[in-house]
This record gives structure tokens, C-alpha cells and sequence, in this order.
């Protein structure tokens, strides 16, 4: 414990401390102090001197740390700013957000880097990292300034909602990325297979008379990405996995030493095709939900560990891009206040243990961004939620904070509300009663 003054010390009492870092689950206390955890006390312990949190009753986590953020800012600030987007971050327990580059102008130069990270110190409730273009105006043909972004303080890069087409120039963008020890976090994705799908593809999109976006689309590129990874030796995240036979293909390469870890959204853990229903437009996503097979298999992709990051992929659209027919609707859904509580949901339904659910949320992206948040541990960033895993709420639109609320769970009942979030040891939201 320090010798700083009590009065900026707040110390979480009687809680469920829930680290996935370490392991933990026992009751406890937290303390902060200038913005930072001092203390960490399991068992039946007098709280420090200063303010008191009693959180009986409630659990106290990391705050989740969504590596796959999009808004509008800047360019297109009528779908979401950098100040709007925190506030339903932080409404959701996510106090850490990566930025993907497709925003107009497109994140691929040094300028841009700097301007979301300024931007987001200035405006947003949750910290922001910007995440670098891989190619120049995310065509997929010029390899970007990704050495110069890396020193700006781009924490990854990505080409966005497209893979690489070119093998010839992701092995090159591979290898120099190798070099600089960056990561590259890309899509995979056969953008000539996918054509002009909608869901995916199967007897329910030929039912519905839809366009199928058939799996073996992300098998291909996977796999290609995969073994352009091993051979160039660079750091590869495969964004957004959405079948068993992608996760297959990364334990497979892991066990080769290869360096490769991937994430998964959380509407693809919790939705399948099913969910569509009567071509339900908010549930129009990119990868697509796929059957309840695939989804069985994230879930147990989360349980072994092969999935690294849960993110939220949040995408806003606006209601004209998504109240048309369901094969002119925009691909995305706001999922920055939904992500907790879908995988709490798995909680409730006893496919995931509270850690489990919680370690793709908090430790896992923290490893992969390099960032000292998402733990339980003294000297760690006070970037904290208190929560109860085990209140049922309803999802509306017309209550979330997102500008756009193109939510796939509008309507549906959930489990897990947060009740409070810390960064840097400040409360940036507070449930109302």
C-alpha cells in the first residue's frame, strides 16, 4: 500500500473478484489509488481507509477490452462518433475499444493514427487504440506506411471488412510486418465465393430465397493465411472465425508453432441461421450466422482457448440502411452494450463458466494488444466493472446509448447487467436505479 492520501483511495468490498488472468474467483476487496489497483485482498478483510463501494452480492472483473470497433469518425459521424461509441462501451463494460481503419478517410497514414488517438483522449468515456490500414485506402493492392503508423501508436493492423485478395501481397505485407514484430489482424474471406450472399449458405438461404455466403470461403483464405503466417514467421490474428473447421485449422497450426490466434463475435456464439427468422434485418451480419454446429463448436473454441477474443464487432447502421429488404440492408450490428451479457447468457445457460466467458473478454485481447489492462493485480490500470452476472434485462434499441442501434438482440432477454465502470480509477457510468 502507498503512503498517498486516503482520500483518493476507493476500496470495492465484499465482492465476487472474477480475474481470468490469474484464475481467481473468491470474495474480496479491490482497492484504488491514483488510478491504479493497490490491493487485491481475498477473505474476510478490513476494507483501507477512504470511500467504500459495498458490491455484496456483485462481481467485480477487468473491464472488457473489444478488439473490433467501428464508427463513423471520422467522415460518416451521423453513424457513430468516438464520444458516442464510449458512452455504450462503457454502458456495456467495455473500457478499452480498438478502432478498425474503415472510416472515411481510411486509417493508412500517420495523420489518421494521430487523430483518433487525440480524438479519442478527448472525447470517448473508454480508452481508444487506432488500428492501421494494412494496404492504401483498404484496396488491397499497396502495402500502407505500416512502419511509420506502428511508431504513431497503431496497435494492429487490418484490411477492414476485406481479406487480401492477393497472395503475392499479403506475404509481402507479411514479411515486413514480421520484421517490425506487428500484427496482422485481417479478415479471411473469399470475396469471389462470398459474390452477392446474404446469410448463410444452405437449405434455409435456398428456402428463403436468398444468396448463400458458403463457409468454405473462410476455410480457403484461412488456410492460406495460415501458411503465409508460418512461412513469413509474422504475428496473425484471423478476425472474426465463424466455423468449427476454421478453429481446426488454427489448432492444427498452433501445434506446428505457428504464431496465429484468432477472435469471434459474440452475436456469432450466441445466434445461428435460425435467428434470421422472418428476414429480420438486424440480424443481416458479416461472417453471417452460421448453423447451430458451428456455434456449438465456437462455444467449445471459447472452453479450449483456440478462440483468443470475443469482440463485439460493433458496426452501426443507420435505419434507412436497414429498415429495406434484406438483401439491400447493410451488412453490421451495435453490439458494444450487448457483448457481456451475451456471453453471461452462455453463463446462465451452462455452456460457459462466469471465467470462461470472461478470459476472451479481458486477458486474452489484453495479450494480443499489449496492454497492461485486463487483470486483477496490483499496479494494473484501474479499468474495473462491478456486475451482477444474474439480472435478467431486456434488450430495446430505443434505450441503448450506440447513435445507431441496429441491434440483433432488440427484443431479446439477457443475463448479467453492469452496474458500474471504472477507468483509470474514475467511475465513467452508473447503472440508474
Amino acid at each position: 500500500m502507498t503512503d498517498k492520501s486516503a482520500s483518493d483511495t476507493l476500496t470495492i468490498q465484499n465482492a465476487r473478484l472474477l480475474d481470468p488472468a490469474s484464475e481467481l474467483d473468491a470474495l474480496g476487496n479491490v482497492v484504488i489509488q491514483a488510478g491504479e489497483i493497490v490491493d487485491v485482498q481475498t477473505g474476510d478483510q478490513s476494507p483501507h481507509a477512504g470511500a467504500i463501494l459495498n458490491a455484496e452480492g456483485l462481481c467485480v472483473a477487468p473491464g472488457l477490452i473489444d478488439l473490433r470497433v467501428k464508427t463513423g469518425e471520422p467522415g460518416e459521424e451521423f453513424r457513430e462518433t468516438l464520444a458516442t461509441a464510449g458512452e455504450a462501451a462503457v454502458a456495456g463494460g467495455v473500457t478499452t475499444m480498438a478502432i478498425m481503419p474503415d472510416t472515411s478517410p481510411v486509417i493508412d497514414d500517420v495523420a489518421l493514427v494521430e487523430f483518433i488517438s487525440r480524438r479519442g483522449k478527448a472525447t470517448s468515456k473508454a480508452k481508444v487504440y487506432p488500428i492501421g490500414a494494412l494496404t492504401k485506402g483498404l484496396e488491397g493492392s499497396s502495402m500502407a506506411e505500416i512502419g511509420l503508423m506502428q511508431g504513431a501508436g497503431a496497435s494492429m493492423f487490418s484490411n477492414g471488412e476485406q481479406s487480401i485478395a492477393n497472395a503475392s501481397v499479403m506475404k509481402r505485407i507479411m514479411t515486413y510486418a514480421a520484421s517490425l514484430d506487428a500484427c496482422v489482424y485481417t479478415r479471411a474471406e473469399d470475396a469471389a465465393l462470398i459474390g452477392s450472399g446474404v446469410m448463410n449458405a444452405g437449405a434455409l438461404a435456398d428456402r428463403m430465397g436468398l444468396s448463400g455466403m458458403g463457409v468454405e470461403a473462410e476455410w480457403i483464405i484461412a488456410a492460406r493465411d495460415i501458411l503465409l503466417a508460418e512461412r513469413t514467421g509474422v504475428r496473425y490474428v484471423l478476425d472474426q472465425a465463424s466455423s468449427g473447421r476454421t478453429l481446426g485449422l488454427i489448432a492444427e497450426a498452433r501445434g506446428r508453432g505457428v504464431s496465429v490466434d484468432c477472435t469471434v463475435s459474440a452475436y456469432n456464439l450466441f445466434f445461428n441461421e435460425l435467428d434470421i427468422g422472418d428476414y429480420l434485418t438486424y440480424c443481416k451480419t458479416s461472417p453471417p450466422f452460421r448453423s447451430e454446429q458451428d456455434r456449438m463448436a465456437l462455444i467449445q473454441g471459447i472452453r479450449d482457448k483456440t478462440i483468443t477474443a470475443v469482440v463485439s464487432a460493433h458496426n452501426p447502421q443507420p435505419p434507412e440502411l436497414k429498415r429495406v429488404p434484406f438483401t439491400d440492408a447493410a451488412f453490421g450490428a451495435a453490439g458494444l452494450e450487448t457483448t457481456l451479457a451475451a456471453m453471461l447468457s452462455l453463463v446462465a445457460d451452462e455452456h460457459l463458466t462466469v471465467l470462461e466467458a470472461l478470459y476472451p473478454l479481458t486477458a486474452g485481447p489484453a495479450e494480443l494488444l499489449g496492454v497492461p489492462q485486463g487483470r486483477l493485480k496490483v499496479g494494473a490500470p484501474a479499468d474495473l466493472i462491478v456486475f451482477d452476472p444474474n439480472k435478467p434485462w431486456l434488450c430495446k434499441r430505443e434505450n441503448m446509448k450506440s447513435r445507431s442501434t441496429n441491434s440483433p438482440f432488440d427484443g431479446r432477454r439477457l443475463y448479467g447487467k453492469v452496474l458500474h465502470t471504472f477507468v483509470d480509477g474514475q467511475e465513467v457510468f452508473a447503472a440508474s436505479a
